[in-house]
């Protein structure tokens, strides 16, 4: 019975709207049945869509290296280490999600101005990281928690350097949470529409300031179209980082189980 309950609302929320989308946006306007190339002709005439989509990823990709490398440093030292004022830091940790967004940004935009960084990619990075970092903080953090200190101690006790441990360990078994960074962080950097306004003052065009004029069209097949090109980017950003987590030197050697 549960198995039938997820199918169904699986096929009303989920794949019926991503079928009917797909439907529609190759078809004519105002027509269902029409074939018809119109709204993916529209969409890569569009004025630097390209550019827009390559700074989207380029933008996405360093995003989300930076949210890795600060939530699990931070994450784990919140989830393993006691220290004094630990609880005021994890609140602080928190505090971006509570202040309202465009008040952090004005704010970092003056800052920004005298150092030289409005207008500019690096400054679009940084302003990214402020809705995102805190996500990928508690995400790693439950991620430590369940992991504990046992297994690194017992690589510790047989010898293994921090580096070892860290990819024979710690990575494999924190894949479920790198996962979850990854998509997440890059779908909030490639939805960040009034932020990257600011900071990048319309010299950083993002793919998001391309689409988000286009919601105020009646033409709903281009906007069909471009809905799922704006939705298949974090999907092929995923598959890219799950093939590149392959390669990394945390197997085992042929013929024993794979950790990863």
């Amino acid at each position: 019975m549960k198995k039938i309950l997820f199918w169904v609302i699986a096929m009303l929320f989920i794949i019926s709207p991503v079928g009917i989308l797909v439907l529609q946006s190759f078809t004519s306007p105002g027509s269902w049945t029409e074939f018809s190339l119109y709204g993916w002709r529209g969409l890569f005439e569009t004025t630097r869509l390209l550019e827009a989509t390559g700074t989207s990823l380029t933008i996405g990709f360093f995003v989300t290296v930076i949210n890795i490398a600060v939530g699990m440093s931070a994450g784990k030292a919140l989830a393993l280490y006691t220290f004094h004022g630990k609880t005021a830091v994890d609140t602080l940790f928190v505090m971006p999600l509570l202040v309202p967004i465009l008040a952090i940004t004005f704010g970092v935009h003056i800052a920004m101005i005298r150092i030289g960084l409005a207008d500019t990619g690096l400054g679009v990075i940084l302003i990214h990281l402020v809705p995102t970092v805190p996500y990928s903080i508690r995400i790693f953090r439950n991620g430590y928690v369940s992991l504990g200190r046992r297994m690194q101690e017992q690589a510790e006790t047989l010898g293994a350097s921090a580096g070892r441990t860290f990819f024979d360990i710690e990575l494999p078994l924190l894949k479920p949470s790198v996962q979850s960074v990854i998509f997440l962080t890059f779908v909030i950097s490639l939805s960040q529409y009034v932020i990257t306004s600011i900071i990048g003052g319309g010299t950083v065009v993002t793919l998001a300031m391309v689409y988000f004029p286009f919601l105020d069209s009646a033409d709903t097949t281009l906007i069909a179209a471009f809905s799922i090109w704006f939705a298949v980017l974090p999907l092929l950003f995923y598959i890219t980082a799950g093939a590149v987590f392959r390669l990394l030197p945390y197997r085992r050697k042929s013929g024993r189980r794979e950790l990863f």
